[in-house]
């Protein structure tokens, strides 16, 4: 019984001091609650702009690709020329001004404008674009490929290892995956270095042993360069 009465007293005793603490110190209290409300409310609004505003940037990168589509059939012909050069400087634009997903997009775009026109040096400097802008989003590693088919298709062999190189970093699970790495091994044996090819090409059946097709060209190059 003493021991529930001073349980009782010293619970009061706190509530007593907790009360006093309150009325002694309730403006500061106050202020700090109201500040920490308004950064709430201000948080959730910035969440709530960035939204709006994400969803309109996608929206504008659909209306490009929409563009894009409809002027495919017709993207190297001349009487296109005007219609073309201005959806790149509208998409353009915009790339410039936004990153993310829609950025990403808008570079990839025009990455398939000038793969189309078979510009090279414009489209490996989109497609690179589209990866850096795109980051952690499912574009990046195609992206990355991209760049590299581009860079190949100007002699740039270093470079497109590099690229394909970071398309594997970025995503192991990448459907193009053994096909980027055996393209390191292509390239590699292209510039005499037998010992470089041979590695990539066993990176290829070491890492998608699954696959139907990669691995058995793989082990068919390792094996005509060390009858070599």
């Amino acid at each position: 019984m003493q021991n529930e009465n001073e349980k009782r007293a010293v619970g009061a005793a706190v509530s007593d001091g907790i009360n006093e603490f309150i009325q002694k110190h309730r403006k500061p209290i106050f202020i700090s609650a109201g500040t920490i409300l308004l950064s709430l409310i201000a948080f959730i609004a910035a969440i709530s702009i960035m939204d709006v505003l994400r969803g309109r940037a996608i929206s504008v990168v659909e209306e490009f690709d929409s563009r894009y589509e409809a002027l495919l059939p017709s993207i190297t012909e001349e009487y296109s020329a005007v219609d073309v050069e201005a959806l790149l400087a509208d998409i353009e634009a915009f790339a410039r001004r936004n990153s993310g997903y829609a950025g990403g997009k808008a570079w990839w775009i025009m990455g398939s404008i000038y793969s189309e026109k078979k510009d090279w040096p414009a489209a490996e400097t989109a497609w690179a674009s589209a990866a850096n802008a795109a980051k952690k989003t499912y574009l990046v590693p195609l992206a990355w490929f991209n760049a590299a088919v581009a860079a190949e298709e100007q002699g740039k062999t270093e470079e497109a290892i590099g690229y394909y190189t970071s398309c594997l970093a970025i995503a192991a699970d990448f459907s193009g995956a053994p096909r980027a790495q055996f393209a390191i091994g292509r390239l590699r044996e292209s510039q005499g270095d037998t010992t470089a090819a041979i590695e990539a090409y066993r990176a290829v059946i070491s890492g998608w042993s699954y696959d139907s097709v990669w691995p058995s060209l793989a082990r068919s190059r390792i094996i005509a360069l060390e009858v070599e």
